[in-house]
């Protein structure tokens, strides 16, 4: 068995990833913030869940512990849950916008090491965004130039910084961030823009399941490795 863990999976893109993996035959502890919402996710996927706030460092720790005491290793890490904080520029939302898309990622990764390395094929995948990327938002050609979306942009630079750095200083594990492609979910609901969540999850689905001679350190959508 192969056991995965998603972060935000009880809605859009990290829900969908969770499907396809059980799919393939994956064990997938759905982690949400909302008990009663994660609960109700993972019940209807046929999949495990775990309370997982990646703001929260007990809860965080908490969820990790739950893995380790009932799988002793994690297999996969999909770190997937974000916030736009489009509503407002200030000092408070930049914390949070921070907060939740790059130091959750540290924390959640920091607890999950142990796990991961139990593992013979560890794999950590990053739904980062283009967004965040210098390329795609000085380019007139891409969506994201079009977007201002300042602190979702600049947490989602520092999300595949962290991958990218993390790649470098864990050698045993890959560690991989992607562009899923512009998604219709909650969070692109006032844009009134993106394609399915089936689609983008394909993206994430195949970094999640690379084997041990796959890259790491890459920055990817489905085409193959960006600029950012």
């Amino acid at each position: 068995m192969t056991i995965a863990l998603i972060t935000g999976a009880n809605k859009g893109i990290g829900h969908e990833t969770a499907k396809q993996l059980l799919a393939l035959g994956y064990v997938v502890y759905v982690g949400a913030r909302d008990s009663e919402r994660g609960e109700k996710a993972a019940a209807e996927l046929g999949a495990r869940f775990v309370q997982l706030d990646v703001t929260d460092d007990a809860s965080v720790h908490r969820a990790l512990a739950t893995i380790r005491s009932d799988e002793g290793r994690l297999d996969v890490l999909v770190h997937n849950a974000g916030i736009l904080a489009n509503d407002a520029l200030d000092g408070p939302s930049a914390l949070r916008a921070f907060d939740t898309n790059a130091v959750g990622i540290v924390r959640v990764t920091e607890a999950a090491l142990p796990l991961l390395r139990e593992s013979s094929n560890p794999n950590v995948v990053t739904v980062s965004s283009s967004a965040g990327s210098f390329w795609a938002v000085t380019n007139p050609e891409r969506p994201e130039y079009h977007l201002p979306i300042p602190l979702y942009s600049a947490s989602k630079a520092a999300a595949t910084m962290l991958t990218i750095q993390y790649a470098k200083t864990q050698p045993g594990i890959k560690f991989n961030a992607l562009e899923p492609g512009t998604t219709a979910t909650d969070m692109t609901a006032a844009f009134g823009i993106g394609r399915t969540t089936e689609e983008s999850a394909r993206v994430v689905v195949r970094l999640a399941t690379l084997d041990a001679d796959g890259p790491t350190g890459t920055y990817q959508d489905e085409n193959g490795e960006l600029p950012w």
